[in-house]
């Protein structure tokens, strides 16, 4: 058995209670943490709460070389741990696939999102977002400016009236001079917003920093204010909104600070 869990999103009591148990009962414990990670938790604190041993696995160990969590699967339970829900942004469905092809029972045992956070946190309403896109740092790209797929995402969700969730990017493991296992880098919101207000200065978006956490941050202005700001540590994401009905109007100036001239219907 291949168990899939998500850990939610902030520490190692972010996690269900499904997926407590499971880990908990687990022969061997995988993880990797190179998508997403728990900004309130280290991995000695996972394995002291959950009293489990978790072996931390690469990109490469993962998506080039899952032998070895194969293999284990195949004598055992196995669990595979990823923050957030383990097959939204942080998809291991390749991995999925070649267990069921070796004839190994698969299981997902989901956790919160950072989208379904978003969502929930800045008072937009989950059926008026589209397509999400995630902003790299300029050096991952090749480039010192946002990438084509990137403003084609946004304006064609902005065209529909949809809101767009940008993620922002995570490099752990590799740099600007590429591969280094000591290299773990956040972009934060105040650079995205920079990064996008060359093309939409005065454009309303949404800062949520630490999602899940006790000191979450919910921060709505135009791109070129917000880049001026900044919200402490990570995980980061961007909401540019669409057309907002008048609920999500009141939200974004109640919940998130907005001015008013920027959500008048």
């Amino acid at each position: 058995m291949l168990t899939f869990i998500g850990l939610g999103l902030y520490d190692e009591r972010s996690i269900t209670v499904e997926g407590r148990e499971a880990l908990r009962s687990a022969d061997r414990v995988f993880a990797e943490f190179y998508t997403s990670k728990l900004v309130g938790a280290t991995v000695d604190d996972l394995e002291a709460y959950h009293d489990a041993a978790i072996e931390v696995r690469s990109r490469e160990g993962v998506e080039r070389d899952p032998e070895a969590i194969l293999a284990a699967a195949e004598e055992g339970h196995v669990a595979f741990l990823t923050a957030g829900d383990t097959m939204i942004s942080t998809t291991h469905t390749d991995l999925r696939l070649r267990a069921e092809d070796r004839g190994i029972d698969t299981r997902v045992i989901h956790g919160v999102t950072a989208q379904s956070a978003a969502s929930s946190l800045t008072g937009l309403q989950n059926y008026r977002f589209g397509k999400a896109t995630t902003l790299p740092f300029p050096y991952a790209h090749g480039g010192d400016d946002v990438p084509g797929s990137v403003i084609d995402t946004i304006e064609a969700n902005r065209e529909r009236g949809l809101h767009t969730v940008v993620y922002l990017d995570i490099k752990v493991g590799t740099g600007p001079t590429g591969p280094d296992p000591d290299h773990e880098e956040y972009m934060t919101a105040d650079v995205a917003a920079g990064l996008l207000a060359d093309g939409w200065e005065d454009a309303l978006a949404v800062v949520v920093a630490r999602a899940g956490s006790p000191d979450s941050v919910v921060a709505a202005d135009r791109l070129s204010a917000l880049a001026d700001r900044e919200f402490g540590d990570p995980l980061h994401l961007l909401v540019i909104p669409g057309d907002l009905h008048h609920v999500e109007a009141d939200a974004l100036a109640g919940l998130a600070g907005a001015p008013a001239d920027l959500v008048e219907e």
